[in-house]
């Protein structure tokens, strides 16, 4: 286990990926990054963090911004609630620590949106406290590398793998150790690996045992609902109706056009839908972690006169001027509103 450090940072210096924020210590960018890169890959997280950048420089940037302006730019990222939370936190920091991010472990587990990986990231990265990540890249590689079967997803499991990411990190270099653990796991160690090139391959107990591809082992499974949405698109001269998802849940706070939700999508109960005018589109299946949205567009060729008072009567041209689900962006990337 001595060795284990000393491989993986020699490995790291020579292949790691040149990303902007391995560039920098301030904690602000860091964080940043580290929310974006929440349930996002690299290559698409990447053109979000220079927005982001472009548009708040600072933490006072974004503290000062509108929430409407700060959805609208993470439109197509999905998982709203950490776009929420950073501008959220964002502000508390402003106000309440008179602008300064937190420089420990544990005062930045305190903000919101923040668990323990994350704030082990900024930690090390940002200030060189001797705090070990672990994340997905980081279970798949030890639990390899040390042939573990015990479930990742277990509270066992949690902390055996914590415990054992603490004894490996190094005290000199936390930080680029587990931007090393993470490079691994991200480029070699995947779930289909590329074991020539690990600079591990003498260690890995799962591999001199042939259960790579038993590693990790997760012990739950994540039980997906079912939703059946309705979307009613007016559309007269030029103009359209959108409504703001106000309650808590999925893209809170974003706009969409007026929903109606079923149980199911049997004719008879969305049969009310339905009129000589309209037409429908094709069902579209939206899936999320842990819902699979199943969706149909009814195009009605003109607007109401009976409305919900939160409707709100708009220009088409201007719909994209407001934060919209990645759901109906992708339908008006292929579709337009007569």
């Amino acid at each position: 286990m001595s060795n284990f450090s000393l491989l993986i940072t020699n490995w790291y210096r020579q292949n790691g990926r040149n990303l902007p924020w391995r560039q920098t210590t301030d904690p602000y960018l860091i964080w940043l990054s580290e929310i974006i890169l929440q349930q996002t890959r690299v290559d698409q997280g990447m053109a979000y963090y220079e927005k982001f950048v472009r548009h708040y420089p600072t933490v006072k940037d974004l503290a000062n911004a509108q929430e409407i302006d700060v959805l609208n730019d993470w439109q197509g990222l999905g998982y709203y609630s950490r776009a929420r939370n950073l501008h959220f936190s964002a502000k508390f920091i402003q106000n309440e620590l008179d602008g300064k991010f937190p420089q420990t472990f544990k005062e930045i587990l305190g903000l919101k949106g923040v668990g323990k990986y994350t704030a082990a990231a900024i930690a090390s990265f940002a200030f060189g406290e001797v705090q070990a990540v672990v994340d997905g890249n980081v279970y798949r590689v030890l639990s390899r590398v040390f042939d573990i079967d015990t479930p990742m997803d277990s509270t066992a499991g949690v902390k055996e793998f914590q415990k054992l990411a603490d004894e490996l990190i190094s005290s000199e270099q936390p930080g680029e150790h587990n931007q090393a653990i993470m490079e691994l796991g991200a480029l070699i160690c995947t779930p289909k690996p590329v074991c020539e090139d690990c600079p591990l391959t003498e260690m890995c107990l799962a591999r001199a045992k042939q259960t790579i591809t038993n590693r990790p082992v997760k012990s739950k499974k994540t039980k997906v609902r079912n939703r059946f949405f309705h979307f009613k698109v007016f559309s007269d001269q030029g103009k359209t109706l959108i409504e703001k998802r106000t309650e808590k849940g999925i893209w809170q706070n974003m706009f969409q056009f007026p929903l109606e939700e079923f149980d199911t999508n049997d004719n008879s109960a969305i049969s009310s839908l339905r009129d000589n005018q309209s037409r429908e589109s094709a069902e579209i299946i939206h899936v999320l972690s842990h819902q699979r949205i199943h969706t149909v567009f009814h195009h009605y060729p003109f607007l109401p006169e009976e409305r919900k008072e939160h409707w709100i009567e708009i220009e088409h041209e201007k719909i994209q001027d407001y934060p919209l689900p990645r759901l109906v962006d992708r339908y008006l990337e292929e579709n337009t509103i007569d």
